[in-house]
């Protein structure tokens, strides 16, 4: 786990000094070494910041040169790079290292860009080819590790970098997106819900999920990004119960194996809730085998509030005989650090939770554990939230399955949280595409019907893929979408920032790619069914977990207590100054300044004031 920068340019605009800012703009991701690479005569500027995680000897510093051919910087981990070996050394090729980056760049040779079908992990890398001159970049399946670009129009040039204030650094253009900014203040959302190539910012761009590029020749810019990998969102084979618990713990389980293979030493993050405690369950039944699991769990716990989750993470620590970390964020810890935290992630935050977890990483690295397990992405996958309900409901009636409808109505409309069910779900059940424009319409009006957006600013900016909505017919379409397009991908971001920003590395084992392309392929009773989310993953852990956590129907989001943080002094205080920092970018209205803040949940469904707080400190 790593930082990388790179500079292709065909002028003397940019030097070795540049590349040198932009790694040491990067030192938090890799702290434990530095390496460059250049040949000025192609001008080509390749560096690398280590995070020792595989092969702590020199033999593992980057960037790493392979057959007098290739030269690669790579951020991630490949887990299966042993397996993968071991094929390659049966066709002649030799390891002067125990790294996955060497594999890697042998896998290349061998296959080229077909190599990525057969990584299993998180990556973004490049590679340059000194004999035809060529750069190739490209990212993991799920866009667990980011891989950021800018093209100097002016120049010619080439740039990427695993962070943006790499570029920034050198003093390159910071222009938040016009648009982008409508979406985040507008309806919430920081990332664009329909083009994952898109960032926050005029002029840069990312490398899509499961996407590579092949640059070549004098000017070095991305026309196309080309895919290798796309789950597809339809049902495949059904399978029994039993077949697909059986089949779901295969999988898991050696997921979890893949993902503890370190030369360090691995804790876990705990929430307390059913994916994390699901996390370590398999780790237990399986550490005798990977003597580097620490046996320390990491929670962040808030005493006193209604959504602290200790209770949960106890029961956890208790049953597997877990060393127990326990960080509790305070108010004015938050607003303390909150301006930095901004910084840190460089794009806006949906709430104070992603402090929470900044926490959790700190106190990781304070305990000198550089890698944690973590339970993200199932809520997502196996249908965790509870909105997804309305969404089963609608399927079972299109596809006529009345008596099963009704059944499944009744158990939800049991559970504590209302479930919200009207005449517009029967019209979207049988209508999709009216439902889409229908949502469509909503979000369009959300936006241009706002009393704090500027009316000339959102005239002027406001697009119409920003609030185009999918056309869903089932459950697995809501899923997909949530999974790959506009959802998932900004978990993965703060998860990131702030495992990176503490220099320590986060993995996931529900993105297992072979997992995910099982579950994807069940049909949705395996994910919803008897009124509970996740019942897949709730009866293929009910044998390891205590029943407490395995069947509580109550969804805790990963919440501290935001409202009250809210009424601190200086947060206040930065609320008022992010509103006028948007009023003087015409962004909003001037008639804000006479409305009163309020507070309120990390998950409320409007959250105005933290959205005017976040966007008006990264201005």
């Amino acid at each position: 786990m790593c930082g990388i920068a790179g500079i292709i340019s065909c002028t003397q605009k940019y030097t070795a000094q540049h590349l040198q800012q932009m790694t040491d703009a990067l030192v938090h991701r890799g702290p434990d070494g530095e390496g460059f690479w250049m040949d000025e005569n192609e001008g080509i500027y390749l560096g690398h910041r280590r995070l020792s995680i595989i092969d702590l000897s020199e033999k593992g510093k980057q960037p790493m040169h392979f057959l007098e051919r290739f030269v690669i910087i790579h951020n991630g981990e490949i887990y299966n790079y042993k397996e993968l070996k071991l094929v390659l050394e049966s066709k002649g090729y030799q390891f002067q290292s125990q790294t996955d980056t060497e594999v890697i760049v042998a896998a290349y040779d061998h296959w080229g860009a077909d190599c990525l079908q057969q990584f299993e992990g998180m990556f973004a890398f490049a590679i340059w080819d000194r004999t035809e001159k060529t750069l190739f970049l490209a990212r993991d399946r799920m866009g667990e590790k980011p891989l950021y670009y800018y093209t100097d129009f002016n120049t010619g040039a080439f740039l990427f970098a695993s962070e943006l204030k790499a570029f920034w650094s050198i003093d390159l253009p910071r222009q938040v997106s016009e648009d982008m900014m409508i979406a985040y203040l507008g309806l919430g959302i920081s990332v664009h819900p329909n083009n994952g190539s898109r960032t926050f910012y005029k002029g840069y761009a990312q490398l899509k999920p499961g996407h590579y590029v092949i640059l070549k020749g004098s000017e070095y810019t991305i026309d196309h990004q080309v895919s290798y990998w796309n789950c597809p969102s339809t049902y495949g084979s059904d399978y029994t119960d039993n077949e697909a618990i059986d089949l779901f713990q295969q999988l898991f389980r050696q997921s979890i194996s893949n993902r503890l293979r370190s030369d360090v030493q691995i804790g876990s993050s705990l929430s307390g809730g059913l994916d994390s405690s699901s996390v370590v369950a398999m780790i237990k039944e399986q550490s005798a085998n990977h003597s580097n699991y620490s046996y320390h769990s990491f929670t962040a716990v808030f005493p006193g509030f209604e959504k602290n989750e200790h209770e949960g993470a106890d029961r956890v620590v208790k049953k597997f005989g877990l060393t127990q970390h326990l960080v509790s964020p305070n108010q004015n810890d938050f607003a303390s650090f909150l301006p930095n935290l901004i910084k840190i992630h460089e794009e806006p935050i949906s709430s104070a939770s992603v402090y929470a977890q900044y926490c959790v990483f700190a106190e990781a690295k304070k305990q000198g554990i550089k890698v944690l397990l973590d339970g993200q992405g199932a809520d997502e996958l196996l249908g965790g939230y509870s909105k997804y309900r309305v969404w089963w409901l609608q399927e079972l009636l299109a596809g006529g399955k009345v008596s099963a409808y009704r059944t499944e109505k009744k158990a939800f409309g049991s559970q504590a949280e209302p479930l919200n069910w009207g005449v517009k779900n029967y019209m979207a059940a049988f209508f999709p595409e009216w439902a889409s424009k229908k949502l469509s319409e909503v979000t369009y009006n959300k936006i241009v019907n706002s009393t704090d957006l500027s009316p000339e600013f959102i005239q002027a900016y406001l697009s119409p893929e920003i609030v185009e909505k999918p056309v869903i017919r089932n459950l697995n379409d809501l899923l997909h979408h949530n999974s790959f397009t506009a959802g998932l991908n900004e978990l993965l971001r703060y998860a990131d920032r702030n495992s990176m920003a503490n220099s320590c590395e986060v993995r996931l084992p529900f993105l297992y790619h072979p997992l995910i392309e099982f579950i994807f392929g069940l049909p949705s009773r395996f994910k919803l069914r008897d009124g509970y989310t996740k019942w897949l993953l709730r009866k293929s852990m009910e044998a390891l977990l205590p029943k407490e956590i395995v069947f509580n129907k109550e969804k805790v989001g990963f919440e501290p207590p935001q409202f009250l943080w809210m009424q601190h002094k200086q947060v206040i205080e930065q609320i008022e100054a992010g509103k006028e920092n948007l009023i003087r970018a015409g962004v909003l209205s001037k008639s804000v300044r006479a409305k009163k803040n309020q507070p309120h949940s990390s998950y409320a469904a409007e959250g105005k004031d933290w959205r005017y707080l976040s966007a008006g400190l990264l201005l």
